[in-house]
C-alpha cells in the first residue's frame, strides 16, 4: 500500500498569495482590508468637518462685517492743532482724516507706487498672495525672526477694519479669513480706493489725503510722482519715515519706493531720476524741540475747552525765533561740552514778564526721550532758591547794606559752610547774595523766620512743597525749572506775581472762538520798593558776582545755583524784556565735573539773551532808576572773563592780549 504524500504545514489554511511558512513558524496573517477603509473614512470625515468648521468661521464673518458703505468711514479722535504765535504749525494729536478720493481723483502714480512697493500680484490675487507669503517665511527663517509679512494689500485692509495688530497665528488666520471675503466680496479697485482712504501714514494722518496735506500742505489729488514715492513709502514703517521726523529717511525710502516702480514697469529710470532730482517741497511744521512745549500745552488744553467731540485749533505763546534760540543755546553748550563735563541733559525756560511761555526746551532730544526736564524734573535749586530768603528778609525791615557776619554757624545738628569752606568775615547782603555766602543766607532766614521764608516763594510762584526746616534757605526743596523761572517774573515786570501759560486762544475749525485769554494772575505780590532793592542786588551778582559769565550790555539780573556734588546747575535770570532759565545736569542725579550755575549754564542765558534781545531798546530794571551800562559788561571786552565768555560760547573776541583762562567761579 503507497504511502500517503507527507503533510505540509499550514498548506491547507494558506490563503492565495501568501507565503509558506517554515516548520516551526506561525502563519503570517495578511493586512485587513478593514483598517485600510477606517483610515479612509477617517480622513474624509475630518476634511469635512474642516470644511464645515472653516466654512462656519468664514460665514461668521461674513454675517459680521459692515457693509460698502460703512467700510470708507473711520472712527477717529478729534484733531488738536498746536500753533506759535506766528500762525506756524507746531504739532497736531488727534487722528486726523483728509477727503476720501476715489482712484480716479488720485494721480495715477499713487496707487501704482503702492502696488509696485507693497503688493505686485494685487490685480492676479485671491486675497492672498501664496508666492508671497512662501517668500516671507524663508526670509523669517534665514533670519530667525519675523522680518517680512508677506500680506497682501487686502490682507492689510483687513487688518486696518477689523484687526489689532498684534502678531500671533490666530490673528494671521483670520486676516487670512477675511481677505478672501473681502476679495470674494469687493472689486479689486473698490478694496485699492478703501485702504488708500483709510492707512495711516504717521505723525496722526489717516488716508492719503490726510496725509498729503500734513507733509506737502495740499491734497492727494495734486500730488506729483515724487511725493506719491514719498507717501507709499510710508505703509512699510509710518513713524520712522514721516518726513515731520527724519526727513532724510522719508527722502532714502522714497528713492527705493522709485526703483520699485521702475521694476514693475510703472516708469522708466530717467521719469524715476527726474523725480528724485526735484525732490518735494515739504509743508511748513514744527520740529521737534518744539514738542515738549506742544506736550504742555496739549495736557491742558481740556480745562480751557472740550475736546472731546470737535477738532480745535489752539493759538499759543510761542515764539518760533525764541524757540530756535532757546535750542541752540543750550543744546550747543551742551554739544560742546557735554561729554567733557559729564553732562547729558538741559532743559531751557524763557516767559515774557507776564508769564508768556516764549521757548522752552524738555531735555537734548525729544525723538529719544519725551519726558519733559523744564516742567515735570523736580530738583533741587541750590543757591538759586536764595533771592526769596533774602526778599523775606528785606520785608522783615533788613536793607541791602545791612552788614552780617560770614562765620561758622549751627542750627541743631546742621552745620552749613560755603562753597569754598573758608570765611570771609563781614560784609553787606547785597555783597553776601552776589558771592552767594551760605552762611549770611542761613542768618538772613533765622532773622526772617522760615515759616515767612516759606510764604514768600509761595506767594511769588513756588507751589512745590517746601519742608519747614532751615535747609530750605539752601535751596534743599525740589522745584522744576518752569516754576523757579516764573518766580522770578516779579522782579522783572515790577511786582506782580504770575502763572506761566502757553494758550492764547483756542477756536473750533469754523472759527467760534472757545477760550481767549484775557488776563489774569495772583496781581501784586512784592512791593515796589523791594523789587528796586532786589533787582540792585541780583544785579550785582552778574557784575560782580558768581554770575559774572551772564554779563549783558544792558540791565540784567540773576542768580546762579550749584547742588551737592554737581549734581544740578542752574541759572535765572532776567531783563526788563525776559526771563529765562537754564539747568544742565543728568537724569540719573549722578554728579557732573565741577560745572557750577556761573559756568555752563550763565553762558548758555547770556549766549540767548544777546540774541534775543538784540535790536530792543535798553530798558532799565523796575525801580532801579535810569538805565545804565554794568560795570562788569563795559569793561568786559578787556577783562579775561569776556575772554573765557567768547571762547565758552563761540563768539569772536576782541583783539587783545593773549587769552588767559581763569579757573571756573568760585561759588555757586
Amino acid at each position: 500500500m503507497p504511502e500517503p504524500p507527507p503533510l505540509r504545514v499550514g498548506s491547507a489554511d494558506r490563503q492565495p498569495g501568501a507565503r509558506p511558512t517554515r516548520p516551526g513558524q506561525s502563519p503570517r496573517r495578511p493586512a485587513p482590508r478593514r483598517s485600510r477603509g477606517r483610515w479612509l473614512k477617517l480622513f474624509v470625515l475630518a476634511a469635512l468637518w474642516g470644511l464645515i468648521i472653516g466654512g462656519g468661521i468664514l460665514g461668521y464673518f461674513a454675517l459680521s462685517l459692515p457693509d460698502t458703505s460703512q467700510l470708507a468711514v473711520a472712527e477717529r479722535r478729534p484733531d488738536l492743532t498746536i500753533l506759535a504765535d506766528d500762525g506756524s504749525v507746531i504739532a497736531t494729536f488727534g487722528d486726523l482724516f483728509g477727503r476720501p478720493l476715489t482712484l480716479q481723483q488720485m494721480p495715477r502714480y499713487l496707487p501704482e507706487a503702492v502696488i509696485a512697493t507693497e503688493d505686485r500680484r494685487f490685480y492676479s490675487n485671491f486675497g492672498i498672495d501664496p508666492i508671497g507669503m512662501l517668500r516671507a517665511a524663508v526670509a523669517d527663517l534665514r533670519a530667525g525672526r519675523i522680518v517680512e509679512g508677506g500680506s497682501t494689500i487686502t490682507q492689510q485692509l483687513a487688518k486696518i477694519l477689523f484687526l489689532t495688530p498684534e502678531r500671533s497665528i490666530s490673528r494671521k488666520i483670520r486676516e487670512t479669513l477675511l481677505a478672501l471675503w473681502l476679495d470674494h466680496r469687493f472689486a479689486k479697485n473698490q478694496i485699492l480706493e478703501i485702504y488708500l482712504n483709510r492707512v495711516y501714514l504717521g505723525a496722526g494722518a489717516y488716508g492719503v489725503d490726510a496725509a498729503a496735506h500734513r507733509y506737502f500742505g495740499k491734497s492727494a489729488a495734486d500730488l506729483d510722482l515724487y511725493e506719491c514715492a514719498v507717501i507709499a513709502g510710508l505703509l512699510k514703517a509710518p513713524s520712522r519715515f514721516s518726513p515731520a521726523r527724519d526727513r532724510a529717511a522719508a527722502a532714502a525710502r522714497a528713492a527705493q519706493v522709485l526703483h520699485n516702480m521702475v521694476e514693475a514697469g510703472f516708469i522708466n529710470h530717467a521719469q524715476a531720476q527726474d523725480a528724485e532730482t526735484h525732490g518735494a517741497e515739504w509743508a511748513a511744521a514744527g520740529h521737534e524741540g518744539s514738542r515738549y512745549f506742544a506736550d504742555w500745552v496739549a495736557d491742558q488744553v481740556h480745562d480751557f475747552a472740550d475736546a472731546t467731540d470737535r477738532d480745535l485749533i489752539v493759538e499759543t505763546t510761542l515764539d518760533p525765533r525764541l524757540q530756535r534760540l532757546a535750542e541752540a543755546s543750550a543744546g550747543g553748550i551742551l554739544a560742546r561740552y557735554g561729554g567733557r563735563d559729564r553732562v547729558s541733559q538741559d532743559a531751557f525756560v524763557a516767559l515774557a514778564p507776564d508769564g508768556a511761555v516764549r521757548a522752552m526746551v524738555g531735555g537734548r532730544d525729544y525723538a529719544e526721550s519725551q519726558f519733559n526736564r523744564a516742567t515735570e524734573a523736580e530738583r533741587q535749586p541750590g543757591s538759586a532758591f536764595k533771592p526769596f530768603v533774602y526778599l523775606a528778609g528785606l520785608e522783615a525791615g533788613l536793607r541791602p547794606d545791612d552788614r552780617f557776619d560770614d562765620a561758622p554757624i549751627r542750627i541743631g545738628n546742621w552745620q552749613p559752610h560755603d562753597y569754598e569752606r573758608h570765611y570771609q568775615g563781614e560784609m553787606s547782603l547785597s555783597q553776601a547774595l552776589a558771592q552767594s555766602i551760605n552762611t549770611i543766607a542761613v542768618r538772613v532766614a533765622e532773622r526772617a523766620g522760615i515759616a515767612q521764608v516759606i510764604a514768600t516763594a509761595n506767594r511769588l510762584g513756588i507751589a512745590s512743597t517746601l519742608p519747614r526746616d532751615a535747609s530750605i534757605t539752601l535751596g534743599t526743596a525740589d522745584v522744576n525749572l518752569l516754576e523757579l523761572t516764573a518766580a522770578y517774573a516779579p522782579f522783572a515786570n515790577g511786582g506782580n506775581g504770575v502763572i506761566p501759560y502757553g494758550i492764547a486762544e483756542i477756536r473750533d475749525r469754523r472759527g467760534n472762538v472757545v477760550y481767549r485769554r484775557e488776563g489774569s494772575g495772583p496781581g501784586p505780590v512784592v512791593a515796589p520798593q523791594y523789587v528796586g532793592m532786589m533787582n540792585e542786588m541780583l544785579q550785582g551778582v552778574i557784575a560782580d558776582g558768581t554770575g559774572r559769565l551772564a554779563a549783558l550790555p544792558r540791565p540784567a539780573a540773576g542768580k546762579t545755583g550749584t547742588t551737592q556734588d554737581y549734581r544740578d546747575a542752574w541759572f535765572i535770570g532776567y531783563t526788563a524784556d525776559l526771563v529765562a532759565g537754564v539747568w544742565f545736569g543728568n537724569d540719573d542725579d549722578s554728579p557732573m565735573r565741577r560745572v557750577t550755575g556761573g559756568s555752563l549754564p550763565a553762558a548758555a542765558w547770556r549766549k540767548f539773551m544777546l540774541a534775543a534781545t538784540s535790536g530792543m531798546p535798553v530798558r532799565p530794571l523796575p525801580d532801579t532808576g535810569p538805565p545804565r551800562a554794568p560795570a562788569s559788561a563795559v569793561a568786559a571786552d578787556e577783562s579775561p572773563f569776556a575772554r573765557l565768555l567768547g571762547w565758552l560760547v563761540g563768539a569772536p573776541a576782541q583783539p587783545a592780549a593773549p587769552l588767559r583762562f581763569p579757573d571756573p567761579p568760585s561759588q555757586n
